[in-house]
């Protein structure tokens, strides 16, 4: 059981920072100081965004409107954390 719950720590660490690197290469976009014609950003980006979008989506539907700043992945981090933290709780113990 131990080895599951390794597993899925490592998992949810993975796509954490999967999601910390969609975000930081958002903000780059947007500020223009990497170009989104590049191939390899715009190959990374799609990457994380196919990868984070179908976890986002489903928290952006419920939280309110904050003048175009998207609070989704802060929530989302805050839930995997959690999740990390009941794992490690109830699971490996």
């Amino acid at each position: 059981m131990q080895s599951i719950g390794i597993l899925l720590d490592t998992v949810i660490w993975i796509f954490t920072w999967v999601l910390i690197i969609n975000i930081a290469l958002g903000w780059l976009i947007h500020f223009n100081i990497v170009n989104a014609s590049q191939p390899f950003v715009r190959g990374l980006g799609e990457i994380t965004y196919r990868v984070t979008e179908p976890a986002l989506r489903p928290i952006r539907r419920y939280l309110p409107n904050v003048g175009g700043l998207d609070l989704s992945p802060i929530v989302l981090i805050l839930l995997l954390q959690f999740a990390r933290n009941l794992m490690w709780e109830y699971v490996i113990t």
